[in-house]
């Protein structure tokens, strides 16, 4: 009899106790632990991100991440540099660029490639920069939007037929017009994005440079 009450006292015991003394208790702080589950997740390699052509300056670089328990934290690096909306921005993690050296930028030299060429005016561009060459005077010159263009009159009785011309990819001027007026002729520079311009007169160039 004595033999079969301690067994049940026993039996009665293993039912009260915790299944797994090494996981806090109902009421207690939870804690996070490590588990050899597999993750789904695919390794981060490389993601790009677009700016719209309005952007000028990046401030600040924002990422937000998964913790080990499952909450969730942003962490915040903050910058102040100028940015080329034509290119994208990278974030990438690659176990092959740890530990490399920079090289210092190469000088490239500036070559202004050939938009359009005329008997009296010749335009060309050069990354943010767009040359018209004449020894005609600039009368005026301003900027319209829907779509963003440069319109430039310069001075010159002549009598020309309208001219439009379509620039190829990878130009910031993406349609050139030019059309005849009483006393002058009008060049309009339709561009691929938003912009402010500077002009710098440098006969016989009149040179716009994009900000």
């Amino acid at each position: 009899m004595i033999k079969i009450l301690g067994i049940i006292f026993l039996m009665s015991i293993s039912l009260l106790s915790r299944e797994n003394p090494f996981f806090p208790a109902n009421g207690e702080k939870a804690m996070p632990f490590t588990t050899n589950k597999e993750i789904l997740q695919v390794p981060l390699k490389r993601v790009a991100i677009t700016l719209p052509s309005t952007a000028r300056i990046i401030k600040s670089v924002t990422v937000r991440y998964k913790n080990l328990d499952g909450s969730i934290v942003e962490t915040t690096e903050k910058l102040d540099n100028s940015v080329d909306w034509h290119l994208p921005i990278f974030i990438s993690q690659n176990i092959n660029m740890q530990g490399q050296k920079s090289e210092p930028p190469k000088k490239i030299k500036k070559v202004y490639r050939k938009l359009l060429s005329t008997d009296f005016v010749k335009i060309s561009s050069e990354n943010k920069k767009i040359k018209i060459t004449t020894d005609d005077e600039l009368l005026r010159n301003f900027m319209l939007t829907d779509p963003h263009r440069i319109v430039c009159d310069i001075k010159r009785d002549i009598n020309i037929r309208s001219l439009e011309k379509s620039i190829p990819k990878n130009s910031i001027v993406k349609k050139i017009r030019i059309g005849n007026h009483n006393g002058y002729y009008r060049i309009v520079l339709e561009l691929d994005g938003y912009y402010k311009y500077q002009l710098a007169k440098k006969k016989p160039n009149y040179i716009f440079m994009l900000e």
